[in-house]
């Protein structure tokens, strides 16, 4: 099991400030999670990159369905050379109460899986370099030969986490084309995390090597048991800490703690 933390709450520069506290005390990665609009997700990882040299830096998480794939790409291969090869691409559909609606971005389910399909396409095709070409239902990307520092650190490429709603099989068989599951559940109130009975339920038709990503606070859950179920990241999270006037005080504070492991 390795041990994650999402910054729920600060800038950019708090965002570097806080990176190196996680390094400093034992953790294994910093996560940013990516606003419609609000703090830059990518510069935030960009100054993460330049304050550590161990630490996987990544999104929790992107939503490719409102991304432009080239841009996506050169933010993602920018901050993977800047780190070192550090860098994790986290993707799900997103929420759409989170500010789709209110900027005018896709908010059907279906034509943003659609999307998301296309993009990380674009984006995987991007990072291995040019010239590079693709025609899909939304995008379509002529083969250019335009000089650019395009490529990544990490061989073949960064990995990318993807959600997976367990039960769904196009929505599972969308993250087993990649690098780790985050796994959902969809009952009567929507999506949640799937609880420890769900994943275990599917631990044993994953391939070896492939990431489960969990998410939780320590004091709630027991990272112990979500290993034993499978899982292979656990992700502490404080998203109550959302909108707080200074949330960064505790999240220092829980850092320099160290992981549940340490």
């Amino acid at each position: 099991m390795q041990y994650g933390f999402v910054i729920p709450w600060a800038d950019a520069r708090e965002v570097g400030e806080l990176a190196a506290v996680a390094e400093e005390y034992g953790w294994d990665g910093v996560f940013v999670w990516e606003p419609v609009w609000g703090v830059d997700a990518w510069v935030s990882l960009a100054l993460a990159a330049v304050r550590t040299g161990r630490i996987r830096l990544g999104t929790m998480l992107t939503p490719p369905s409102r991304r432009k794939p080239w841009e996506l790409a050169s933010q993602t291969a920018t901050v993977d050379r800047l780190s070192g090869g550090r860098l994790t691409l986290s993707v799900g559909l997103g929420a759409p109460e989170s500010g789709f609606i209110s900027f005018g971005e896709e908010s059907d389910k279906r034509t943003r899986a659609e999307l998301m399909d296309e993009c990380l396409d674009i984006v995987a095709g991007l990072w291995g370099g040019q010239p590079f070409e693709y025609h899909g239902k939304h995008y379509d990307v002529s083969p250019t030969h335009f000089p650019t520092i395009g490529h990544v650190a990490q061989d073949p490429r960064p990995p990318v986490w993807c959600v997976g709603a367990i039960g769904y099989e196009k929505s599972m068989a969308r993250a087993l084309r990649w690098d780790g599951l985050i796994p959902q559940v969809i009952d009567e109130n929507g999506a949640r995390q799937a609880n420890l009975e769900e994943l275990q339920s599917i631990a044993g038709d994953l391939p070896d090597g492939y990431d489960v990503i969990v998410e939780g606070a320590q004091a709630e859950h027991s990272p112990a048991a979500w290993a034993d179920a499978g899982a292979t990241w656990w992700i502490e999270s404080q998203w109550d800490a959302v909108g707080q006037a200074e949330p960064a005080l505790a999240t220092v504070d829980r850092l320099r703690d160290g992981p549940p492991s340490a």
